[in-house]
């Protein structure tokens, strides 16, 4: 990472790798991850289901069940200012007091499912109030008082009302605020967001993602949001991360992912997005095959089996490298005529990735 940038990243995910071992196997479900939120800034990770996003994301806080756990790989959470040293969370008990004092507190997390994450047993506002009371000290009608102006804060109706209400008693879309009433109670300087807006409808969905525009701008906070829906990458996004089979493929700002994409599976997502104004005879395109299992990946690219670019005898025998094919942008293509590999260490020229500083062969 170049010294210009060190001060503006505030999570560095750097060779994350998340392995499932079973009888029979080892599941990689996440295969050498390298990504950075950047405070006041979302990136956006892509993909389809079964590509390994939630698993990254569960991977930076240690929540990944048994029999998974992170083997390899740094989760680096840089301090406010950029002074001092970076606090590696990968290297952490994932039971230990380190990972807990940071979990809520420091790195915040809106699951996928909210009727599944909360509980059913107790009010929304004991829920919240868990976490300030936990990291902030607060007494239970301190705590009690500042879950309503969470709830307020994220255009809940009623607040006073529904902080004494259990979630079942709330519709998909409030108890999808109330999630992200929890994540943010303590000030979270990095909020990860996996698929907040899935079960939505499109009305409550617009609603979400506005509530999530405003709070990165209010707050300043470093936003990872994780999702497989390219029209929601389209309007929040600034950098994008194309994730296939646990390793990232494409990279970069999202006006040139979209604009120029270089990967043939980020091509494929975007050409299989529903056009308004197309031809009801036109068939919208579709990715042939599914994502093979990750227990028994190709050989070569990870990508090879779907792709119809793929040339025999070259990307069924090569891993591709990461290539850089301007500044920011990151691509692993065997097919893709950017510059030279970038490479961790080695003689030639620097390239600027916008992340980090790599060498050229």
């Amino acid at each position: 990472m170049t010294a210009d940038t060190r001060d503006d990243v505030v999570l560095d995910i750097q060779g994350l790798r998340t392995h499932f071992t079973t009888d029979d196997t080892v599941v990689r479900a996440v295969d050498g991850v390298d990504l950075a939120v950047r405070r006041g800034g979302t990136l956006c990770v892509v993909g389809e289901s079964g590509c390994g996003k939630s698993a990254m994301a569960r991977s930076v806080l240690q929540l990944v069940e048994r029999p998974g756990r992170v083997v390899d790989g740094k989760v680096l959470l840089h301090p406010d200012g950029g002074g001092g040293e970076p606090v590696d969370l990968a290297a952490l008990h994932p039971t230990g007091r380190e990972i807990r004092s940071v979990r809520g507190r420091e790195v915040a997390m809106v699951f996928q499912e909210p009727m599944a994450s909360l509980s059913l047993v107790h009010t929304v506002g004991n829920q919240i109030g868990e976490s300030l009371r936990l990291h902030r000290g607060l007494s239970r009608k301190e705590a009690r008082a500042r879950s309503v102006d969470l709830l307020e804060r994220v255009r809940v109706p009623g607040a006073e009302r529904v902080v004494d209400s259990y979630p079942f008693q709330l519709s998909g879309g409030m108890c999808q605020r109330v999630m992200i009433a929890m994540a943010l109670a303590c000030g979270p300087r990095v909020l990860i967001a996996d698929e907040p807006t899935t079960a939505l409808d499109v009305t409550t969905q617009a609603q979400i993602l506005d509530l999530f525009a405003d709070l990165r701008r209010d707050t300043g906070m470093g936003l990872l949001f994780i999702t497989h829906d390219m029209g929601v990458v389209a309007e929040i996004a600034d950098e994008v991360a194309v994730m296939y089979l646990g390793t990232v493929v494409e990279q970069g700002p999202v006006d040139e992912i979209f604009h120029d994409p270089r990967h043939p599976y980020t091509r494929a997502l975007l050409e299989a997005v529903p056009r308004i104004g197309a031809s009801r005879s036109h068939r919208l395109p579709t990715i042939r095959g599914t994502i093979p299992d990750p227990g028994d990946q190709p050989t070569g690219c990870v990508f090879r089996t779907r792709c119809p670019d793929a040339v025999e005898g070259l990307c069924d025998t090569t891993v591709p490298p990461v290539t850089v094919p301007g500044p920011g942008r990151r691509v692993r293509c065997l097919l893709d005529e950017g510059p030279a590999p970038a490479t961790a260490s080695g003689g030639g020229d620097t390239v600027p990735t916008g992340k980090e500083t790599v060498d050229a062969d």
